[in-house]
């Protein structure tokens, strides 16, 4: 006798499509919680619920509207009710028991007027101040048709982003900026967060300007530090460490360019794509430009060795107006040199008018150009001449306007 197969076991899963405030009622009916008297004070209710709706959004004249309003009466009380329940049948019917259906479909409203006004983004510049209003009654009639998991899922994205910005608001507090400060900055708060990481990390104390960023990871570069170096601040609320760690993440996986010295720091953060905007300085143009002047004096001292006398300026423009190498002294050969190449080459004196635009220092410039065209003028022909074979007339202008030894 042949053994019948063992049957095989099927699990067959309900789906229940029926509204959550439906679902509720009747279990609040079938298990006594709600009574015949209750259930006929509801049924006074939910008309009057209706035609408030379907005027706040349209007309409550036209029946197509006052359809949708009834859709829209069931599903606020649905999301409030699944919400405020945890999705517990009795806890919900005990709801429904105790408070009006008007004040439960409010309830539903203010879910989603709280979700609308949320950050969308961690963006300070994309995200509206301000609460609910008129402008925003569009999205919530959107809203006030979509399913629980909807709902769920928006506000968890926009959770995220809310408890981003207000890391991002804390951390920037712990650093001397202002909630207003930032906003007008307009960075996303993720970038915040990543140069306090670095900040921390190189215990600094301030959010710094762009001339101090740079300098932070140069510094950085110079020690090369392992990447677990970021800690959590110490002090930082249990409410942002979960999104504060996600981004620390973020800085670990960049860390080898943070730390590429074959990178330039601008390059890096102004033209690499993927990390324009990534972190954070304030904007502050006159340090900049008082960091480039600082810069330009700098590199102009070294070259001159600290001398501004005309003798030195004109040798350094001759130099670069004969296509030469810039140089503030010359012996008689490299004079010499010098003016062959220029009767051989010409003379570009606006190629030294620009290398003065472009390197010496900008309070200057006006006065060594001013030098260097009244030269010029004077000087060209002897420099240019013919009739000066031996160079004698030329070699004396030069010991006598440059620095020729």
């Amino acid at each position: 006798m042949t053994q019948a197969a063992p049957a095989s076991v099927h699990v067959v899963s309900l789906f229940d499509a029926r509204p959550f405030f439906e679902k509720a009622l009747i279990y609040g009916l079938q298990h006594g919680l709600i009574d015949a008297a209750r259930r006929d004070a509801m049924a006074q209710e939910a008309p009057k619920g209706m035609v408030q709706i379907a005027r706040y959004f349209g007309s409550e004249y036209l029946r197509p509207e006052l359809e949708k309003a009834r859709d829209r009466l069931v599903n606020l009380i649905s999301l409030h009710l699944e919400d405020a329940s945890g999705g517990d049948l009795r806890v919900a019917a005990e709801l429904l028991r105790d408070h009006s259906l008007l004040s439960r479909s409010k309830a539903g409203s203010d879910m989603l007027k709280a979700l609308i006004v949320m950050p969308q983004n961690t963006h300070f510049g994309m995200n509206e101040r301000g609460g609910f209003s008129d402008r925003h009654i569009p999205q919530l009639a959107r809203w006030s048709l979509a399913s629980y998991a909807d709902y769920q899922a928006e506000f968890a994205a926009r959770q995220h982003a809310v408890q981003a910005v207000e890391a991002a608001l804390w951390l920037a507090d712990q650093l001397g900026l202002s909630a207003d400060e930032l906003q007008d900055a307009e960075p996303d708060a993720e970038a915040v967060i990543r140069t306090a990481l670095l900040l921390g990390a190189m215990r600094r104390k301030e959010l710094p300007d762009w001339v101090a960023f740079e300098k932070l990871i140069t510094v950085l570069r110079q020690k090369q530090p392992a990447p677990d170096t970021l800690k959590l601040p110490k002090n930082l609320p249990a409410d942002y460490q979960q999104v504060v760690e996600s981004v620390r993440q973020s800085v670990i996986a960049d860390w080898p360019k943070l730390l590429d010295v074959r990178l330039p720091p601008r390059k890096l953060f102004d033209q690499t794509p993927a990390f324009m905007g990534r972190y954070f300085w304030i904007e502050d143009a006159l340090s900049e430009v008082s960091q480039h002047d600082h810069n330009r004096s700098a590199a102009w001292n070294k070259l001159t060795q600290g001398h501004s006398d005309d003798g030195t300026v004109l040798t350094l423009c001759l130099c670069v107006a004969a296509g030469s190498s810039p140089k503030t002294l010359l012996s008689e050969k490299a004079a010499a040199a010098l003016v062959r190449k220029i009767r051989k080459h010409g003379l570009q004196a606006s190629a030294a008018t620009d290398y003065l635009v472009a390197h010496a220092p900008e309070q200057h410039q006006d006065d060594f150009a001013a030098l260097w065209q009244d030269f010029v003028g004077e000087a060209r022909s002897t420099l240019l001449s013919d009739h000066d074979p031996k160079l004698n007339d030329a070699l004396a202008l030069l010991r006598r306007e440059c620095n020729v030894s």
